[in-house]
């Protein structure tokens, strides 16, 4: 029998808790931050953590990924019944480690039925994974938060003839 990706890279998955939470809200201001510098994402920190709890609330599922010594590495939000994946996060000294994509596999296995989402269209950092990822644009939208340009994407891409 095969070993869990997430067991070969020495990462672990398991779902928030009470505890991950300041964590989770510092990592994810520092990995926006990386990316988009032009926003404050320390000042949108509480923004997100009632985004979270919203979601959660909701009904959505929040996975972390942790190392061996137990320093989370990322985290992903979605909902699977609305297939809709709203935050993926990975600290910035783990970006290109493949945390992204154990997380985004984890959310594609709890939503069976495909994911969509929405990527700030100059996050080309984030669009290129998605789309290494097997994610299609499937219309152009707009932040309502920071006004930025989006792209909406959807996973698994149409089998449809255009």
């Amino acid at each position: 029998m095969s070993r869990h990706p997430s067991q070969i890279a020495g990462v672990h998955l398991r779902a928030r808790t009470g505890a991950d939470l300041a964590s989770l809200a510092e990592l994810w201001v520092a990995s926006w931050q990386e990316a988009m510098p032009a926003i404050d994402f320390l000042a949108r920190k509480p923004w997100f953590l009632d985004r979270l709890r919203t979601l959660e609330a909701a009904g959505a599922v929040t996975i972390c990924a942790f190392d061996r010594s137990g320093r989370l590495l990322g985290f992903v939000s979605f909902d699977p019944a609305a297939a809709y994946l709203d935050q993926l996060a990975v600290a910035p000294e783990a970006k290109g480690s493949g945390t992204a994509s154990l997380l985004l596999n984890e959310a594609r296995r709890l939503a069976p039925g495909g994911l969509t989402l929405d990527v700030n269209q100059d996050n080309a950092r984030a669009l290129r994974f998605y789309e290494r990822e097997g994610f299609e644009k499937i219309a152009a939208g707009t932040n309502p938060l920071s006004g930025l340009k989006t792209w909406r994407l959807r996973f698994p891409k149409s089998t449809c003839d255009p």
